[in-house]
């Protein structure tokens, strides 16, 4: 299938959820043209003004700013619903590693495009990736350009490199020359795409070894390159680096000059005030993943006390092996009532908070808030219009409607670029279901190549 034509097209809602100055617009409308917003207005104002645009929606919905993906790992995106017993270390010893060593090319692009489907589904016009993987001579995480390329979505590409692995697998780690290599394709291959970004990935400080994390900070400085990363993520994170390095692990990326550079951060949950002191000088931007820390027993996000900070804090699914889905509107969600039980306080965290976090607030932690974001003349259109079902029958608060309310079924029609990807709930760039068989396959193969049926993971090997 072949990406869609840019629209010109009046976006009607009972409400325009703007995230910007224009503020909440009742009966409102937004006039898309050429991959941009021209205008935002109430709609009778500009359908007076353009009697000839087609109109979309029929005034009873709600329209946003595409939701804002803020982390995940598409390296996962054929192996979900394993090992939801595990804690992380677990998780990622018996099945992330393993899997890692297998990854190819195509994977990552089959996988990204599924993936996307999911995400598109659920409102994502946006995606910041992490893809891990050990299989040396791949350059695998390339793969997830193509696949972005071939949806039509918008998003950041990086590599999330190990090569300490700490006995975890059988196999050799990537050598310094492979991991900054592939480093350098990946970025070339972004840079040859109009909506995808770069930033060089630490998988985990753990991970790598001192030598690596040197070479990385060196390549970010000289290439003015922003870093995406794990931060504080678990306890035992904070245990094994303060015996490795004698210091817990942000006072260490502090200390090797991680923080001089940009950092987007996934998680952050084990920090003290010092920490957030260091992140705060620092402004490290914040990815708070609420449904994978759930699952994984990681602990709570303190993000009210980070915001307070004036840290930049996104919403991320986490991958789809760690979540594990990729609907963006289950972590807006979770979001705030994973806040609300963890403070025993109903108050800590707002639903407009929420929305805010997974639009321009996840924006801004990414460097992307002069693109997109927000609903103002001459960014990017990129746009969700909600609605046409029983969840969104009556709009009592939008903001309400939407974080509690909604689900993939809301999601009407979504805007990328101006490109209509989500017609009336119905992909356009993806044969969703050609897509599906082709990734069922392709799970099965991993799966048993890395000995996830062998070890009773996985019964996708297993013959009815």
């Amino acid at each position: 299938m072949t990406l869609p034509d840019r629209e010109r097209a009046l976006v009607r809602g009972a409400w325009v959820l703007t995230m910007g100055p224009e503020g909440s617009v009742r009966d409102g409308a937004v006039l898309v043209s050429g991959g941009r917003i021209d205008r935002v207005g109430t709609y009778d104002q500009l359908v007076a003004e353009y009697e000839d645009v087609e109109v979309v929606g029929d005034g009873t919905g709600i329209v946003t700013p595409g939701l804002i993906n803020a982390h995940t790992h598409l390296s996962e995106a054929l192996i979900p619903g394993m090992g939801s017993e595990m804690t992380l270390f677990e998780w990622g010893r018996e099945i992330v590693t393993p899997v890692s060593e297998h990854l190819t090319q195509e994977m990552a692009a089959e996988g990204t495009v599924l993936r996307s489907a999911e995400m598109l589904h659920s409102g994502v016009t946006y995606v910041n990736d992490m893809f891990v993987h050990s299989n040396s001579g791949s350059r695998a995480s390339l793969g997830v350009v193509d696949g972005l390329a071939r949806v039509g979505l918008r998003g950041c590409v990086s590599f999330g490199a190990e090569n300490a692995l700490d006995g975890v697998t059988a196999m050799e780690p990537l050598t310094l020359d492979e991991i900054m290599f592939e480093h350098e394709a990946l970025a070339a291959a972004a840079e040859g795409e109009e909506l995808v970004d770069f930033r060089l990935g630490i998988g985990t400080l753990l991970g790598q070894s001192d030598k690596l994390l040197e070479l990385g900070v060196d390549a970010c400085k000289r290439h003015g390159w922003v870093v995406h990363t794990h931060l504080a993520e678990d306890r035992e994170e904070i245990v094994h680096s303060s015996l490795r390095w004698g210091r817990r692990t942000i006072a260490h990326a502090a200390s090797i000059g991680l923080l001089d550079v940009p950092v987007v951060a996934g998680h952050v949950i084990w920090v003290t005030e010092d920490d957030v002191a260091m992140l705060s000088r620092a402004q490290v931007a914040v990815a708070y993943n609420p449904v994978a820390n759930m699952i994984l027993g990681s602990g709570v996000c303190p993000v009210p006390r980070l915001r307070s900070a004036g840290l930049p804090v996104g919403i991320g699914t986490d991958g789809a092996a760690s979540n594990d889905s990729q609907n963006m509107l289950e972590a807006v969600k979770a979001a705030p009532l994973l806040q609300k039980i963890s403070a025993v306080d109903p108050s800590v965290m707002s639903a407009e908070d929420a929305l805010t976090m997974a639009t321009i607030e996840g924006a801004r932690a990414l460097g992307i808030d002069a693109a997109v974001g927000s609903l103002e003349p001459g960014k990017a259109a990129d746009l969700v219009l909600f609605g046409g079902t029983a969840e969104l029958a009556a709009i009592h608060d939008p903001f309400q409607q939407l974080v509690y309310c909604s689900s993939p079924r809301s999601v009407s029609n979504v805007w990328v670029d101006g490109r209509r990807l989500v017609s009336e709930g119905s992909l356009t760039s993806i044969d969703e279901g050609a897509q599906i068989a082709t990734a069922r396959a392709l799970a099965r193969d991993l799966a048993e190549v890395a000995g996830l049926c062998d070890r009773g993971y996985s019964q996708i090997c297993t013959t009815p």
